[in-house]
This record gives C-alpha cells, sequence and structure tokens, in this order.
C-alpha cells in the first residue's frame, strides 16, 4: 500500500489490526505513525489505550502480550512500536499475527531496512494487516517531490529552483521538508518560491551554485564560469568539491547520452536524460557546443580531477581551489 492510499483509510478510519511500516526512506514511517499517535484515540481514550514501545527496550513477548488486551472505554487500542527495526524474535509475533485481535492497532515503524518478505511473520503480516514499503526517492525524482510539496501546501515555483533545492539537499526527504517548512514560515500561501526566497532562507547562492555552473559551461560562458568557481574557491565549506564534481559528472553523462539519441524531441529527450521538459534546450545548445569526442576527453578529466582532489596522483599537492579553476578551463579549452 502506499503512503497515500494509507493515510486515506486511516482518515476514513479504515484500520486493520497490523501495521507494518518499513524501508530506507523514514519520512513516511515517520508521517504516518505520526498522525495515528496524533488521530486514531481521543485525547480521553489515549491515557488507558495507546501505548508506545521502543524496540531497543522491549522485547517481542511483551508488545504481543499488550497487544492481546481489550480496550478500555474505546473501540480500539493504538500500541506503536517504534525503532522495530532493533527488535529480535519477530518469529515469536507469527501466532499473534496469524490471528490478531481486531480491536487492537498493532503498528512496527521498521526504519532503513525491510523484513524478509519470504519470513512466515512477513507473509503472517501481509495476509493479515497492511505494509507500507517506504522506498528511498531516486535522485531524479526529487525534483517533482519537492514541487508537489510546496503545491500541496499553497505555494507556486519552477522547475530550476526545485532542481536546485534536490541538489544541494540531497534525496533525504526528512531534511529537505524541514528546510521548506522553514523557508515558508515567511511566506504566506501563493507566494511564488523561486531562486531568490530560497537563496534567503536555505543558503543556496542565487548566482553562484552549481546549476549556474553547469549552464555557464554548457554555453561556453568562460566569464560566468570562471566567476563561479572563483566564488566556490573562496567558500569551499558551502561549496565542497564532492558535490560539484558529482553535478558536473552527471551534466556532462546527459550530453553524451543526448548525443547518442535518434529521437530528439522534447518529451523523449526529457524522459532519456531524466530532466524537467524545462531543461531541453540548455542541453541541446550544451550537445551542439560539445561534440561526443570532447564530452568523452572532459569525462576522463573529470575523473583524473576527482582522484587528484581525493589526494591520488596529486603531483605537487596542489590544494583543491587550484584543481578545480584549472578543471574547469581545461573543460572550457
Amino acid at each position: 500500500m502506499s503512503y497515500a492510499e494509507l493515510l486515506k483509510d486511516l482518515k476514513a478510519r479504515k484500520f486493520a489490526p497490523l501495521y507494518l511500516l518499513q524501508g530506507e526512506e523514514s519520512y513516511y514511517i515517520d508521517l504516518v505513525s505520526d498522525y495515528m499517535e496524533k488521530h486514531i484515540l481521543s485525547d480521553a481514550e489515549k491515557g488507558f489505550n495507546q501505548t508506545v514501545f521502543y524496540g531497543k527496550d522491549t522485547d517481542m513477548l511483551q508488545i504481543v502480550s499488550a497487544a492481546k488486551r481489550y480496550p478500555m472505554m474505546s473501540d480500539h487500542q493504538l500500541i506503536l512500536v517504534k525503532e522495530a527495526q532493533t527488535i529480535k524474535k519477530w518469529d515469536e509475533l507469527i501466532a499473534y499475527a496469524e490471528n490478531p485481535l481486531r480491536s487492537t492497532l498493532l503498528v512496527f515503524c521498521h526504519k532503513y531496512g525491510a523484513l524478509d518478505k519470504r519470513l512466515k511473520v512477513s507473509k503472517a503480516i501481509i495476509k493479515h494487516g497492511v505494509v507500507l514499503e517506504s522506498k528511498k526517492l531516486y535522485d531524479d525524482k526529487v525534483p517533482a517531490w519537492v514541487n508537489d510539496y510546496l503545491s500541496d501546501r499553497g505555494y507556486r515555483t519552477d522547475p530550476k529552483t526545485c532542481a536546485l533545492i534536490s541538489e544541494y539537499l540531497g534525496n533525504n526527504l526528512e531534511k529537505i521538508a524541514n528546510e521548506l517548512d522553514k523557508l515558508l514560515l515567511n511566506y504566506p500561501p501563493g507566494t511564488p518560491i523561486g531562486m531568490k526566497e530560497v537563496a534567503g532562507n536555505i543558503g543556496i547562492s542565487k548566482d553562484f551554485n552549481v546549476f549556474e555552473l553547469t549552464a555557464a559551461l554548457g554555453k561556453r560562458d568562460a566569464f560566468k564560469a570562471n566567476r563561479i568557481i572563483n566564488y566556490f574557491a573562496a567558500n569551499p565549506k558551502d561549496h565542497p568539491h564532492v558535490v560539484v564534481m558529482g553535478a558536473l559528472a552527471g551534466y556532462f553523462t546527459k550530453i553524451l547520452i543526448y548525443h547518442s539519441l535518434k529521437d530528439r524531441s522534447r518529451q523523449h529527450v526529457a524522459s532519456a536524460l531524466k530532466v524537467n521538459p524545462f531543461f531541453v534546450g540548455e542541453y541541446q545548445q550544451a550537445a551542439s557546443n560539445y561534440p561526443p569526442p570532447k564530452v568523452w576527453e572532459i569525462i576522463s578529466l573529470l575523473r583524473s580531477y576527482d582522484m587528484r582532489l581525493k589526494g591520488v596522483n596529486n603531483t605537487g599537492n596542489t590544494g583543491q581551489e587550484e584543481l578545480m579553476k584549472e578543471l574547469v578551463f581545461r573543460v572550457l579549452n
């Protein structure tokens, strides 16, 4: 079951006796468990009928014993088991999972991984309960997630801003949501959230960032590219070479893929490069400026400089700032 489907059922008070919230992405696990903790029972019911266990401080037999109790002055009791990934002896749940008490909502929050579906206990939970698989979002899907997050809260944005947020904050949805929530405190719903707003609140420069660098390189705008790389060199903590090199490698790899495409229609290119159609024109221009042999040369340069930045084959012990400036010069020439 997806997060949206599960939340819809919970809001409609369609309950199952067992829930297994599991996966690498903790964001959705926390959202569901927080909703259940706040909304399943009334404040008056919670005192006798809501229990929270932590996996490292309990065992399965204690959890099962609590689950077998009947609610007091309520239709349901809620048992939340947080940090369930630390629980041992899951086989002790099998008998209960095969015949769970309908008045109990037993919820396991299993972060950073999943139970083996081949286990008997997993099969019992799947048969009699609900399983949420909370998977990590692929990097290329994060900009769309950012756009949806802002849209759901009544804000407008643009593809470039979403892509920039994704590039700098990664694919940790909890971290992104926290940063966006802090940003939105400063603006009423309906406000367009663009590069200016992000720069002022998330700490990403509007003019000096990896997207502006790749755009300048794609246009072969040496003046702008050098201004940006000099800014990066002066602010290395804000622009670590690992992030910059990753962005450059991704950018020129996409240009190489573009050269291999026979169908260069806007939608096909966007799909092949896994980018928003908004960016297709930029890659078309970059591909015209960098023929395939030059792109292969740049990718080779990126590999070489990546090793040197990590201290391998860096004869003369050239500093990281100078290496990045040197790399940009060789890309452009």
